[in-house]
């Protein structure tokens, strides 16, 4: 029995929808969320930043006693994912469980792949895909504005500007036959109303929120890194900046209102042991 918590970093807010996902799964928990909101988004930076700042973010979480690290962004999952395999504890990204969800949904073996820029450049969900299964097609599509459009709170299926911008994306998959799309990004199931509007109800939706939690929580059991599920978890939220932005629109992504009290943290002040983070 283990009772420190889960650390879960993000560029922004799109990992929230891995800390619902982990409420849901590990009600028992406690969860200590980074969204590092002062440099959204990481999708648009290059590969040397990306791991400037995933050291970063993960040098926070260990200092608070975490005992295992999700990176809720499909961008570090991608881009650094070398940082994780470095750490002193146990940590995963949002690629490979995701893509061991998609490959386990697709029927006629046509999966797309949504994400950022950075995602999608980097071909990491396509080469984790095509491990597990090379007969698979997989069709890509960076889709840079769907960031902005979640954190702004831009989500309404209603919405003119949202509904053009997802079709404008997404209507090249369609036409491919996709039965299956992986959302390659923590911030997307935010849109997935929109999403099958445009794809229609035959396309399955892998939620990488969803998924990571799963093999997270399948983890910690096999591990004996499981906390005390007599008593109920409890979640503290950091970000790097603009607080008031948080608690305007984390309640979309959790389903439920946070706590008024979000602390901010200087990310760009944070040690990094380089001893540990290689």
């Amino acid at each position: 029995m283990d009772n420190r918590p889960i650390g879960v970093f993000d560029s922004g807010l799109g990992g929230l929808t891995v800390v619902r996902q982990l409420m849901r799964q590990l009600p028992g928990e406690d969860i200590v969320y980074f969204g590092d909101t002062g440099r959204v988004p990481y999708g648009t930076r290059s590969p040397q930043t990306i791991e400037r700042y995933t050291k970063q973010d993960c040098s926070f979480l260990l200092s608070e006693r975490v005992k295992y690290i999700i990176a809720a962004c499909g961008t570090v999952s991608s881009v650094a994912s070398h940082v994780l395999k470095s750490l002193p504890v146990a940590a995963t990204g949002v690629v490979e469980p995701s893509s061991d969800a998609a490959v386990k949904a697709t029927r006629n073996g046509k999966i797309g792949v949504i994400g950022t820029a950075a995602t999608i450049n980097s071909g990491s969900f396509r080469r984790r895909i095509m491990q597990l299964n090379s007969e698979i097609q997989v069709f890509e599509k960076a889709c840079p504005l769907f960031v902005p459009l979640v954190e702004n709170g831009w989500i309404d299926r209603n919405d003119e500007i949202t509904r053009l911008t997802v079709r404008r994306y997404l209507a090249p998959l369609g036409e491919q036959s996709i039965d299956t799309l992986l959302l390659g990004c923590t911030h997307f199931p935010l849109l997935a109303p929109v999403i099958m509007d445009v794809l229609g109800e035959n396309v399955t939706l892998i939620d990488s929120g969803q998924a990571t939690a799963a093999a997270c929580a399948e983890l910690l059991a096999k591990s004996g890194l499981l906390g005390d599920p007599a008593r109920k978890g409890r979640a503290r939220f950091y970000v790097s900046d603009r607080p008031e932005d948080f608690t305007r629109v984390a309640d979309m992504f959790l389903g439920c209102e946070v706590d008024n009290h979000i602390m901010t943290v200087d990310i760009e002040k944070v040690d990094i042991p380089e001893a540990s983070l290689i």
